[in-house]
């Protein structure tokens, strides 16, 4: 790839999240008025959250790069990829390449600004044309902030009101049109190939990552839309039986996972791609039903809600100068927090969560606030800072901003009624009523598959002939409780109780908490009975009366 003489038109379309082809307005933006287009991706440390991945999240974030280089070359192109500072490899390709246009997607987390902004000014020193568009948000948040007066707005029933001030977001553009764009490969294109996991030094963290040869998850812009399809159908049968948000009301803890979310945060499916199909699939059955949209979309919504939250916060993910994050000692015991990672508490429910964590890169929304109040104000009352890391290593769908904005949120640090959340999740009681026959803890901590169910979730009231019988001695084969949770609940409502009686003594602080008490609930995945899952017809479904469970109970 020798020097060239500066061409008109040729533009470099550079890839970060926003890994799809569809609905990807700066791809669009790269091929007006161009003669030659060449797409890249940089690995430049941090790219994608790469700077804390573990295995299964790098292995998807290749196999979203792999996708692209396969459609790519289906058009006769292909898809380079660096390794270094952005800023130095495209002020060599910029030469190299004749380029005269540089587009790409908004990243619009802390992070990323630093290295945006660096690369926005060379543009201008080397008077390239920069596009930058918004696509990974539904809104862009700076105008939301704008229309809030500048600020965020501090509960999310206030953002949802600052949205409705601002347009629709926009409808999914289609799959560009490559025609008459020619996309160079260069003769000596091998050196630009896709690397490896072995190439970054990229390991299995477990036997069972290893023994996994297809994954849940898969990625990559055509996995993506065919499990959106999937999805969509999912939720035309849910609609078509009278309810929405089948997750919600009846999570499947043991079938495939039908969740968006990893090919969200990769951006490998656009989320303006994802809104409207949930929209016009409810409309497709209810074409007269008024169903707020803000119901029917609601997750997606938190999702804006908690970027927003964070564009402007370089600490976010912090506890220390985070204007909105409550300050609460918590301990930093390194010991407790590994034996919760590698699934070793003694509480099975709460183990095997973990333990598919780390084996897939994935776990359902009721294991993720099981484990994070176990791990915080629950039981373990260990630092929300610790938990996040290891949430930001193994979980596919990682975002800086969701992933930080639920931990607070869990660990009553913000987010919430200000230490007047639901109660917290018991470790045994929680698991029995979300896994009633037992299969998933079987599955995910299978040293205690004999056990009969009646002890499954606390083996350690097994009689010790139980525990002969099942091939598995508490305390040896599989460990005692960490801590004893009815005494660690009460304890660490005492502690919840001091924090609150030291801010009520305070001037009013910036917290961010939720607008009523329903709304604490369904952050929390559990509507106190179903009619708060809005139903186009409540009497086809089955109630669901969690007041009268003590799951959640201390």
């Amino acid at each position: 790839m020798g020097k060239q003489d500066k061409k008109e038109g040729v533009s470099i379309h550079w890839f970060r999240h926003g890994l799809r082809f569809h609905d990807n307005a700066s791809l669009q933006e790269a091929l007006k008025d161009v003669k030659e287009c060449y797409l890249i991706f940089i690995f430049d440390g941090s790219v994608a959250g790469t700077d804390t991945a573990g295995y299964n999240r790098w292995r998807f974030l290749l196999e979203c790069l792999e996708d692209l280089d396969n459609q790519l070359k289906e058009l006769g192109g292909r898809l380079y990829t660096f390794q270094g500072d952005p800023v130095e490899i495209l002020q060599k390709l910029f030469d190299e390449w004749g380029v005269t246009k540089l587009t790409f997607e908004q990243d619009p987390e802390p992070p990323w600004q630093k290295r945006d902004i660096a690369v926005k000014k060379l543009c201008r020193e080397k008077n390239i044309e920069c596009i930058e568009k918004v696509s990974h948000t539904l809104y862009n948040p700076q105008d939301i902030l704008k229309a809030n007066g500048g600020s965020p707005p501090l509960t999310y029933a206030m953002f949802c009101e600052v949205c409705k001030t601002l347009p629709a977001p926009e409808r999914p553009q289609p799959v560009p049109s490559f025609s008459g764009v020619s996309l160079p490969v260069a003769n000596d294109f091998s050196k630009f190939e896709l690397p490896t996991l072995n190439d970054f030094g990229i390991t299995p963290e477990c036997s069972e990552q290893k023994k996994k040869k297809t994954p849940p998850y898969l990625g990559g812009e055509s996995r993506g839309l065919d499990l959106l399809e999937l999805r969509r159908m999912q939720e035309k049968t849910s609609y078509k039986a009278g309810f929405i948000l089948p997750h919600y009301v009846n999570p499947d803890l043991s079938g495939p996972p039908l969740s968006m979310s990893p090919h969200l945060r990769f951006g490998c499916v656009s989320v303006r791609r994802f809104y409207y199909t949930i929209l016009d699939t409810f409309r497709e059955v209810y074409k007269d039903h008024e169903q707020s949209n803000e119901l029917l979309t609601a997750q997606l919504m938190w999702r804006e809600y908690f970027y927003v939250m964070s564009v402007n916060n370089s600490n976010f993910t912090k506890m220390v100068n985070n204007p909105i994050c409550l300050q609460i000692d918590f301990n930093w015991d390194h010991e407790v927090v590994r034996k919760w990672e590698k699934g070793q508490t003694g509480y099975p429910w709460i183990d095997a969560c973990m333990r598919q964590l780390v084996q897939e890169g994935w776990l359902h929304q009721v294991g993720r606030h099981a484990v994070s109040v176990f791990l915080t104000r629950g039981d373990a009352w260990q630092h929300w800072e610790m938990g996040l890391q290891v949430f930001f290593k193994y979980l596919l769908d990682a975002d800086w901003s969701v992933c930080a904005g639920n931990w607070m949120w869990v660990s009553s640090s913000a987010f919430e009624k200000c230490l007047d959340c639901p109660k917290c999740f018991h470790p045994v009681r929680y698991g029995q009523r979300m896994d009633p026959v037992g299969d998933y803890v079987r599955r995910y901590v299978p040293e205690l598959s004999q056990f009969p169910l009646r002890y499954l979730f606390h083996p350690w009231r097994a009689p010790l002939e139980v525990q002969k019988k099942a091939g598995c001695i508490i305390g040896k084969d599989y460990p005692a409780p960490i801590v004893n949770h009815a005494e660690a609940a009460m304890k660490n409502g005492e502690r919840m109780s001091l924090v609150r009686e030291k801010y009520a003594k305070l001037p009013d602080i910036p917290h961010v908490k939720p607008s009523n008490d329903e709304e604490v609930w369904r952050i929390a995945w559990l509507p106190r009975n179903l009619t708060s899952v809005p139903c186009v017809s409540s009497d086809k479904c089955d109630a669901l009366d969690i007041d009268n469970l003590d799951g959640l109970s201390m």
